[in-house]
């Protein structure tokens, strides 16, 4: 029996779920959190993995068939695999992903790609080893470039890269990027900095639609579809040798076709990254609601969702850190 499709009141099907399974992170990323910032959660009020199991599981119940394992930097998170092995095992979810810096992915790709994970998206915003150390905080691209290897090593295919592009930072590199992807086996995204907080407001803006057209006449780029639930519209190869996406939340946004939410590790559901509507799963998890009370309120959860953000209209409405929500 199919499972009921989750719908929220502007008739969209949310059938994937972000969850950041901590809000820790090894690096200090410009355009995510600012130097010194020491507002992290303190564990006893992150969900525990039987916490997260029975709310990804009520969550499939009702239709979520993707979900992404995000931070902070996931891979902080002590024994992530034996947690991704859980999930990947829930009925009903068909995806499992996440999101990672690659710090620490030499030592976690096998054990990954064992426990279920099928894709991966690495963080990388430059090739440039003084560059990374501006924007990240520390130097870490060599260690980067060894998690990437392991990656490919474990059988991870495609993996895709994540670029933020910001004026004035690192988008005189965007077409070396390129080239670095397609020598590589990448799939390359380019991301617009969303104004979040300080933090965000404060990242060189770059409108990404210039940057696709330019892209798709120097290297014949054409209209192309990768699997996934991400918001990205992508260009690639004739041959499908090479895929370069394009996440647009300001020049171009995807409002209209949002399938997801995000869950932080505190279980606070946040329905939209660019509005305050939330929903706090934890105390209902911790008083023993049964799972008729848990799925009524996934529910609850999913109709707060707004029609859209106003990233445009309103920069200055969250203050909120990327690291705290999800990324």
């Amino acid at each position: 029996m199919n499972a009921p499709a989750l719908v929220d009141q502007f008739g969209r099907h949310i059938d994937y779920v972000r969850l950041s399974v901590t809000d820790r992170c090894d690096l200090r990323c410009s355009y995510c959190m600012p130097e010194g910032f020491k507002g992290f959660e303190e564990p006893a009020d992150w969900l525990d993995f039987d916490e997260i199991e029975r709310l990804l599981g009520a969550f499939a119940r009702l239709g979520v068939r993707r979900v992404r394992l995000t931070g902070g930097e996931p891979l902080l998170r002590r024994d992530i695999s034996g947690l991704a092995r859980r999930i990947a095992s829930l009925p009903g979810i068909e995806d499992l992903s996440l999101s990672t810096n690659a710090t620490q992915l030499d030592r976690h790709a096998a054990a990954l790609k064992a426990a279920g994970v099928t894709r991966l998206n690495v963080s990388l915003d430059s090739l440039q080893q003084a560059r990374v150390e501006r924007i990240n905080g520390r130097d870490v691209l060599a260690k980067v470039m060894t998690g990437l290897a392991a990656a490919q090593e474990a059988g991870f295919a495609p993996i895709k890269l994540n670029m933020v592009a910001m004026r004035g930072s690192n988008d005189d590199e965007i077409d070396e990027m390129v080239a670095f992807c397609m020598d590589r086996g990448f799939v390359l995204r380019l991301i617009e900095a969303m104004p979040m907080g300080a933090t965000g407001r404060n990242t060189e803006y770059l409108d990404l639609q210039p940057v696709k057209e330019r892209l798709r006449a120097r290297f014949g780029l054409v209209e192309t579809a990768l699997p996934g639930g991400g918001p990205a519209r992508y260009l690639g190869t004739a041959d499908g040798g090479f895929n370069v996406g394009f996440i647009t939340p300001i020049s171009q946004h995807f409002c209209e076709s949002c399938n997801r939410i995000r869950i932080a590790v505190d279980g606070t559901a946040y329905m939209c990254l660019g509005q305050d509507e939330k929903f706090e799963f934890r105390p209902l998890l911790r008083d023993g609601c049964s799972d008729a009370e848990l799925d009524a309120a996934i529910v609850e959860a999913i109709n707060l969702k707004p029609e859209r953000h106003e990233f445009r209209e309103a920069p200055h409405k969250l203050v909120r850190f990327m690291s705290m929500t999800g990324g």
